[in-house]
């Protein structure tokens, strides 16, 4: 009778859990699931071909698009990828298998430091040192104050992904008299390939969306833009731009912006996802 009322008082308390766990879950995305929900329903009325191949029209006059900004934000992510992984993974290749003494501390701590900063301030620092001495914004700038918040997140998950490659292969490579920097190269970082690629997806997804940073130093266009050196269009500029202009077509796309933005954000989620699911 004890060992009856004894499992009956644990499936109890199991299944009470179950529905906390539950309730929670649904608490976590019942606000996501508004939000998606509602930038659909206001967004999914300007989504056509208009919007993907012309620039936006000038106050008063309906229609156009925000070709220019979907252009321009590609191009600040591709800049900002080839300042940023080179030294984000270098350095965490650095900090696996060749670090370990009070350099690696301060390399480390200095990312963690970095990645803490918030945005705005990384544009203001980008500001003081590039388009000040420049003197005039730029896309250069605007790309390398998105880098410096991507170097960040790809050393640190690099670092974790390079430490999980079993030593043994790097010992049976070293074994075979292969230098160590191309062990490096060829057997550690390619055994974590996945797993790298997945903090570069993760840390993409991060640059996408950020604005504060681009507000001081790539500034917006609302032409296209034919030079680095010059202000040029980015997607989350255009959709701070028209959200508080006092236009209703502004209005419009800004909200299609936003729905391109998060469809976006959403799949390099998904695709960094499926990345950390593969098994080296």
């Amino acid at each position: 009778m004890i060992a009856v009322n004894s499992l009956f008082g644990r499936k109890t308390k199991d299944r009470l859990m179950t529905a906390l766990m539950a309730a929670a879950t649904a608490l976590v995305l019942l606000p996501l699931g508004m939000i998606f929900f509602h930038i659909v329903r206001m967004g999914i009325g300007s989504i056509n071909l208009d919007f993907f191949i012309h620039i936006p029209q000038p106050t008063g006059e309906a229609g156009g698009g925000i070709a220019n900004g979907m252009v321009g934000s590609f191009l600040l992510i591709v800049i900002a990828s080839l300042i940023g992984l080179p030294i984000g993974i270098l350095g965490a290749i650095y900090l696996a298998d060749y670090g370990g003494g009070p350099t690696s501390t301060v390399i480390r701590f200095s990312a963690d430091v970095l990645a803490g900063i918030p945005s705005i301030i990384t544009g203001m620092v980008v500001y003081a040192l590039l388009v000040v001495p420049l003197h005039g914004f730029s896309a250069l700038a605007g790309a390398v104050a998105l880098a410096l918040i991507m170097i960040p997140i790809v050393l640190r998950t690099t670092e974790e992904q390079l430490k999980m490659v079993p030593i043994t292969l790097r010992e049976a490579s070293l074994a075979l008299g292969v230098p160590l920097w191309r062990t490096s190269l060829k057997v550690t970082l390619r055994s974590a390939m996945t797993g790298v690629m997945t903090g570069i997806l993760l840390a993409i997804a991060r640059i996408a969306g950020e604005t504060a940073p681009l507000l001081f130093t790539a500034l917006g266009n609302q032409f296209w833009s034919r030079k680095l050196t010059q202000p040029i269009a980015a997607l989350p500029l255009q959709i701070f731009s028209f959200a508080i202009a006092p236009y209703e077509d502004w209005h419009r796309l800004a909200w299609g912006g936003a729905l391109l933005l998060v469809v976006v954000m959403f799949g390099l989620s998904l695709a960094a996802r499926y990345f950390g699911r593969i098994k080296h």
